[in-house]
């Protein structure tokens, strides 16, 4: 990897920089890292594939167009199915995970604006309120600011690009 431009290293280097100074902030985040991947990746391959009970790709592509009113359906059902399951993935590997969490925190935003806000934050009736798109945005923004934590693929990649400063001309 020594052989990419200075200029692609620096980009990569933000990417998959460390944020934490102790071992205990870096087990919190892989912490949060299982418990985000475990449910995105319920709901996820639910979307997809129909895992878990889950409605199934055409059953999703129905409700993003009717309920949602994200057009086409088809469209935004894979969308919100390959950013959760994908998401997910990448967080449980820490590869990667600014990214990730960046795509997550978007699609938390996404279901809230066109599904759960008008229902508040904790729905009376049947339909959801907006409780868990908050916090799961919530602890996704934790690995966008602080990165996958020295357990995870980000470092080893952070340490294998270690970009060199520029020489003064």
């Amino acid at each position: 990897m020594t052989s990419l431009p200075v200029r692609v290293r620096s980009v990569a280097a933000v990417l998959v920089r460390n944020e934490t100074t102790t071992p205990r902030a870096d087990v919190l985040l892989v912490v949060v890292r299982i418990v985000l991947a475990w449910i995105f990746l319920y709901y996820g391959a639910g979307k997809l594939f129909g895992a878990f009970n889950g409605p199934g790709l055409h059953a999703t592509a129905l409700f993003f167009s009717n309920t949602a009113h994200l057009h086409p359906g088809g469209f935004f059902a894979v969308l919100g199915g390959v950013i959760e399951f994908g998401g997910a993935i990448a967080l449980m590997l820490g590869l990667g995970a600014r990214l990730a969490g960046l795509a997550l925190v978007g699609d938390m935003v996404m279901a809230m604006i066109t599904v759960t806000w008008t229902n508040g934050i904790n729905s009376e009736s049947l339909t959801p309120g907006y409780e868990l798109n908050l916090a799961l945005a919530a602890l996704a923004l934790v690995l966008v600011v602080f990165g996958a934590g020295r357990f995870s693929l980000d470092f080893l990649v952070a340490r294998r690009i270690a970009v060199t400063p520029r020489p003064a001309h």
